[in-house]
């Protein structure tokens, strides 16, 4: 098969592109002719900060296809079945070999390219919102970072579910495209301190939970978003930067509760098929939607990292075979 896998970690440069061993459908797994991978913000993360173990290393984890075999065991999936799935390496490739319980049915009326882009964003999205941070409509959510995929379905949702919406972004025009997708409010982040300017916008409270993609310097800011007992959800670091951390005296007076998530270790449950059956339905519907920023050949991975660090991309970014 043909994919595209680096030996040791770096920039997009370490990445090549060739024919490895092709993958096979072991017990319990089925094998994916993938048709569109999604390149995920763990994908750059994981480039450049994880050692690969067994080199050469095919990165990646969320694509999108048509079951090609299935291994033993496996019964309620069959060959020619479109699916999106996710495994914790080897999306970046022609063939994806996936355990079964991270395999999701994608439905006839919805298209494949639209399933990739679906899955890892809206399913993060959803369990920052629902799970973990417990919105509840009419409070008040700060996204931070959000003109990534994760982030436009945070927004989108959140405002579904009777939210108001405050979303940070790094120009006014990207802040425009954000109103248009549900946010009620936006903040420039490189224009504006982030902490000041949402207690402006709350009157003074703050809001009731922060979903922050981005990580970094910012952190302390948004924990002054944040009303008394509020709480922020730490669920990625898309901005690259170090320094992510707080003291006891910027949560205890406030009371404020401060948790993280990895969407990848929920994927498996029956709750988690359960809401991306919904989430696939909304989108097959156009109820909610994630804008394709570029299109790559996988042939040209290095330059779809590339642009997923330096090209400010609005939404998701599509690899094909």
């Amino acid at each position: 098969m043909k994919a595209a896998y680096y030996d040791i970690n770096g920039g997009p440069d370490v990445l090549d592109y060739g024919d490895l061993p092709d993958p096979t459908a072991t017990d319990g797994h089925v094998l994916v002719r993938v048709q569109a991978i999604s390149l995920e913000g763990g994908d750059v993360l994981g480039r450049r900060n994880n050692p690969p173990r067994h080199p050469p290393h095919v990165g990646g984890y969320a694509a999108a296809g048509v079951i090609e075999s299935v291994g033993s065991g496996v019964t309620n999936l069959a060959v020619g079945q479109r699916v999106a799935c996710f495994n914790w390496q080897g999306s970046h490739a022609e063939l994806f070999a996936v355990p079964v319980p991270f395999v999701f049915p994608v439905p006839d009326a919805l298209d494949i390219k639209v399933a990739a882009v679906g899955l890892i964003a809206f399913g993060t999205a959803h369990d920052a919102l629902f799970e973990f941070g417990r919105l509840e409509p009419g409070e008040t959510v700060l996204v931070q970072g959000a003109a990534g995929g994760v982030g436009l379905a945070a927004v989108q949702l959140a405002n579904r579910a009777g939210a108001t919406v405050i979303a940070t972004a790094s120009s006014a025009q990207r802040i425009g495209r954000l109103q248009s997708f549900g946010a009620t409010h936006g903040i420039d982040y490189r224009q504006e301190n982030i902490g000041v300017r949402t207690r402006e916008l709350t009157d003074g409270v703050g809001v009731d939970l922060v979903v922050d993609l981005a990580g970094g310097n910012a952190l302390r800011s948004l924990l002054q978003a944040l009303r008394y007992r509020g709480r922020l959800i730490a669920v990625g670091g898309a901005s690259g930067e170090g320094g992510g951390t707080f003291e006891f005296s910027d949560i205890a007076p406030e009371s404020l509760a401060v948790f993280g998530m990895l969407f990848g270790k929920e994927l498996h449950t029956a709750r988690v098929h359960e809401m991306i059956a919904g989430i696939f339905d909304d989108m097959a519907t156009g109820r909610i939607s994630m804008p394709v920023d570029r299109t790559f050949p996988l042939a040209e991975a290095a330059a779809a990292h590339r642009h997923a660090e330096e090209g400010h991309p609005f939404g998701r970014i599509l690899l094909v075979p």
